[in-house]
């Protein structure tokens, strides 16, 4: 027998405990059909064989980002960038070039921008933006997508100007005067802009409503959706990823990808969830039974429902259990108690997977809690239920994820010591006491059955080295904040074989194990000798997917 392709002169990653190292690797029929050294491989390369030469480079299970928004995140691709500006010279600087290019947007859209982007303690209003643009509309995502700041001319077209009713948990904010200020806090408030912009906000129903558009969209429309979509597969892959978990989601967003998938081109492996919204009808998980029922491949599957409990501790909408520091708020809850253990009783009834954006402590309490009712409701099983986030968490809290066996889903390039975000950036919003369990890795990765690592792309760029650097050689910070560094290896396996089995696909992908689906990705240097604080500049030489090529560099 011979082999399809065939992976020589590699320093292989199994995360098998009976192999856990090799040096090739020979892949048939989109498996791993064999593993060994060289000389090992070698007699199943025939003259039809593929043969890829890792050059010493790092060989790993296809990498799999498990919290992903890639229809936002492929959209915004061709959005202005306000990475690392800060000022209003700058701001318009970037801006007004960016105008001109573009005058067909009915609203411009600018992502990234930082909570301080007009400079310490200054508030970005709409009066500010219209002093930056003002003649066009103008809105800007913060990059954690949780407000958006609009000028004037922009509030005007949505109709919240003079203010709106918004949904529990969202925020239209308001001056003295009766008009807003342009700050627009979480989906249920920004939702109207987002409608008037380049993509007709088709790109962020899965998290603003995960519902589908209405009127549906023509097939013009799908079309331009399709393309965008192609062009974010491609830009994962790039990365070395073979799988994504979306974390909002439609039944829209699934016949988009199923499209791709027809034509070959579903260059990752995508689960997508429904997305739950607060106010919303219990029947709506007949819906996520439905998209259950029609995506089932091995390249596309819906098994999931996701929810959001509070917004971020920049804006302080995270739902703590005591106020901010300095302010009278404790946050901002999305879901009521009582209803959100009713979505979750039902939809764990169903069978499905819950996962539960939850970043105050307070978030995390109610979550556990929803989740120990449903438990107790319909008896324990093999739910692997997951928190999205816990960037804070009381410790009283920490064991019940091992007692009610929930997943850690952790984004390490959110913390203030990944190196991405502004590192005293989160210091005035927490309390001191906070501080010993806030982006609590190691104590969550001891408690809880398996740890995940993520992106949260486009929040942060969806590159799975800068976010391995940032676990593995964390910036230094004050030492109020414990130590929470991971090793490569437990970063790297969070990254394949944890989050595989996250997606109930153990045994099938996430190790390197003959018999296992062929999704790989080599990287362009042996990251185990590297410098932990230089990952960042190795890159992924090679992704395969199904034993198929997605990128090569």
């Amino acid at each position: 027998m011979t082999a399809d392709t065939v992976i020589l002169n590699g320093r292989l990653m199994t995360f098998d405990a009976a192999r856990p190292r090799a040096g090739a690797l020979a892949i048939r029929r989109g498996t791993i059909l064999a593993l060994g050294e060289e000389a090992d491989i070698r007699p199943l390369i025939g003259p039809a064989t593929k043969v890829i030469d890792a050059e010493g480079g790092t060989v790993t299970p296809g990498l799999i980002d498990s919290h992903v928004h890639l229809f936002m995140g492929a959209a915004e691709l061709s959005y202005l960038s306000l990475a690392g500006i800060c000022g209003a010279a700058a701001l318009a600087q970037a801006v007004r070039p960016y105008a001109a290019a573009h005058p067909e947007d009915r609203v411009l859209m600018a992502v990234q921008a930082a909570y301080a982007l007009l400079g310490p303690d200054q508030t970005t209003t709409r009066q500010a933006l219209d002093q930056v643009l003002p003649d066009r509309a103008l809105a800007l995502f913060s990059a954690d997508h949780h407000t958006v700041w609009a000028n004037t001319r922009a509030l005007e077209m949505a109709g919240l100007l003079h203010g709106a009713p918004v949904e529990q948990g969202a925020e239209v904010v308001m001056a003295p005067d009766g008009t807003a200020t342009g700050e627009l806090r979480e989906p249920g408030a920004y939702a109207p802009v987002l409608r008037l912009c380049r993509f007709g906000g088709r790109d962020l129903l899965g998290m603003t409503t995960g519902q589908d558009p209405e009127p549906p969209a023509t097939e013009a429309e799908r079309a331009i959706d399709r393309a965008v979509l192609r062009q974010g597969l491609a830009h994962c892959a790039r990365h070395g990823l073979s799988g994504l978990h979306n974390m909002d989601g439609n039944l829209y967003t699934l016949e988009l990808l199923a499209d791709l998938e027809a034509a070959g081109e579903l260059l990752c492996r995508t689960e997508v969830p429904l997305h739950f919204r607060t106010g919303q009808s219990l029947s709506r998980l007949e819906e996520a039974q439905e998209m259950r029922r029609r995506f089932a491949s091995d390249r596309l599957w819906s098994r999931r429902i996701k929810m959001f409990m509070d917004g971020v501790i920049e804006s302080s909408t995270a739902l703590m259990l005591a106020p901010y520091p300095g302010l009278e708020t404790c946050g901002d809850a999305v879901f009521d108690p009582e209803e959100f253990t009713r979505v979750c009783v039902a939809g764990d009834a169903l069978g499905f997977q819950l996962s539960v954006h939850a970043i105050g402590d307070l978030a995390v309490r109610r979550t556990l809690d929803g989740f120990a009712a449903a438990r107790a409701a319909n008896g324990a099983r093999d739910s692997r239920h997951r928190i999205e986030h816990i960037e804070t968490i009381h410790p009283d809290d920490i064991p019940r994820l091992g007692d009610l066996g929930v997943v850690a889903s952790l984004q390490p390039g959110h913390a203030p010591r990944g190196g991405i975000a502004p590192p005293q950036g989160l210091d005035h919003r927490l309390h001191p006491h906070q501080l010993a369990t806030a982006f609590a890795w190691r104590d969550l990765r001891a408690a809880a059955p398996r740890t995940l690592f993520a992106t949260d792309w486009p929040v942060i760029g969806v590159a799975p080295l800068e976010t391995l650097r940032a676990a593995v050689a964390p910036v230094a910070l004050s030492p109020a904040w414990p130590e929470q560094r991971q090793s490569l290896h437990e970063s790297l396996k969070s990254y394949t074989c944890d989050n595989a089995w996250a997606e109930f696909n153990e045994g099938r992908k996430g190790q390197l194990i003959a018999g296992q689906m062929a999704d790989i990705t080599i990287f362009s240097q042996d990251l185990e000798a590297m410098d932990p604080a230089r990952l960042a500049e190795a890159s992924a030489r090679m992704t395969l997917c199904g034993g198929e090529i997605t990128h090569a560099a």
